[in-house]
């Protein structure tokens, strides 16, 4: 009941500027249609919709970009593949390390996306993909050695995608450049 007399008044405090046209009478006693003065022609003063040719390039740059770029569901328009590395089996280690010496000489920390690769140079950009989930890694170690095992990722990298709880699991990988 209140909702209606609150639209009931804002009609009137519209003054009748919302609805069918006015009706009056003219000189032959017919009723005919004579529009509101504000409704007869368009303001020039007043700004028109122009579509863009490209609507999508307008939101293009609208969003912030994701705070981790370790962490993509693909390469991101700046990572280029390189070359696809043979695909296997990638373990991972973690707490275990933490704090210790990698071959590149930086401390170990298994909650960064690092990982060890046999021959691949340090600094290095892997995307490592698995069951349609993929991490970046940064290559700063040398391993695995343990036979059959392409790469080991850090916890983090492992926990990303799925593979800490079952130790080891296939991944592809590819190469991106740094």
């Amino acid at each position: 009941m209140k909702a209606a007399a609150v639209a009931a008044l804002a009609l009137m405090a519209l003054g009748g500027a919302i609805g069918p046209a006015l009706a009056e009478t003219n000189g032959a006693g017919t009723d005919a249609a004579v529009a509101p003065a504000a409704m007869a022609a368009p303001s020039a003063d007043l700004p028109r919709f122009v579509p863009s040719a490209e609507p999508e390039a307008e939101f293009a740059d609208a969003f912030a970009p994701f705070d981790d770029p370790a962490i993509v569901a693909a390469p991101a328009r700046s990572d280029t593949i390189l070359a696809d590395i043979p695909d296997g089996v990638a373990s991972w280690y973690g707490p275990g390390f933490a704090g210790k010496r990698t071959a590149s000489g930086e401390r170990f920390n298994p909650s960064e996306y690092t990982a060890a690769h046999r021959t691949l140079p340090f600094g290095s950009r892997v995307l490592v993909t698995r069951g349609g989930r993929s991490v970046v890694v940064r290559i700063n170690d040398r391993g695995p050695f343990h036979g059959g095992r392409v790469i080991d990722l850090s916890q983090a990298a492992a926990e990303e995608l799925g593979l800490r709880r079952a130790g080891s699991g296939q991944v592809e990988l590819a190469l991106l450049e740094s």
